[in-house]
């Protein structure tokens, strides 16, 4: 993975376009929600390409929490703050339009080792990836609930780490446990993990998503869903010759 692909940088300023986003939620995170899409009226910047905008600028800590408060579209450019405010306990992420987009608190040893750095990044994007369809449906069907099949929306809320050691070679993620919090037609759900590097576990994190427009589970209108999202993803696969 090569994450300058999908940014551009200049003077503390990032900004993320559409194409950038769409390809590195279809081509690294293996994300087909339509959100990402270029062509989406409703575009937003996939939350795991933020959380490694801002790995790959500031390291790896062993504590970290990232919380989202807004949808970053392909027009906001996002100021990240120079290394000497960074260095703080915690900061912020705004955007030209003078929103506060991500807040990052740290606290432990750092490391600035860019290639395990990248290799985190892809490690966690991949569980990120994976979640829908594959966890979040079997958690909806077993509470009753489901999201909105005509516009669904799931967004980024937060996301936390914590890790024993930095001196990781490969590292990987392993979903340990769920939660999932409904009140009306809101539901939060919270994915807790390990973190390990060949095979020993040094660490652990959660990510934390808000379900929206939440309404009486149907089986046939869900798997109309995931099967429209697979189908997009065997689509984008075809395009590649896979």
């Amino acid at each position: 993975m090569i994450l300058e692909n999908y940014y551009e940088i200049e003077n503390n300023n990032i900004r993320v376009s559409r194409q950038q986003a769409s390809d590195f939620a279809k081509h690294v995170a293996n994300d087909f929600n339509p959100l990402h899409d270029t062509d989406s009226k409703r575009f937003c910047v996939p939350g795991d390409l933020l959380f490694g905008l801002v790995l790959d600028q500031y390291g790896l800590s062993q504590n970290m929490r990232f919380v989202f408060s807004g949808m970053v579209g392909d027009d906001i450019e996002l100021h990240f703050p120079d290394s000497t405010t960074a260095a703080a306990d915690s900061f912020t992420i705004s955007g030209s339009n003078g929103k506060d987009y991500l807040h990052i608190e740290r606290s432990g040893g750092t490391t600035l080792d860019k290639a395990l750095v990248h290799r985190l990044i892809q490690a966690y994007v991949a569980f990120s990836g994976h979640a829908f369809p594959y966890v979040l449906v079997p958690l909806m069907e077993a509470h009753s609930v489901m999201i909105n099949p005509d516009r669904p929306l799931v967004i980024y809320e937060n996301m936390e780490i914590h890790l024993d050691r930095l001196d990781i070679t490969d590292p990987d993620l392993k979903l340990s446990g769920t939660r999932f919090n409904i009140n009306k037609k809101r539901g939060k759900v919270q994915l807790m993990f390990t973190l390990q590097d060949n095979g020993e576990v040094i660490g652990k994190g959660t990510k934390n998503m808000v379900l929206g427009g939440l309404r009486q589970y149907d089986a046939k209108r869900m798997q109309s869903v995931v099967d429209d999202y697979l189908q997009r993803q065997q689509q984008f696969t075809s395009t590649l010759g896979g």
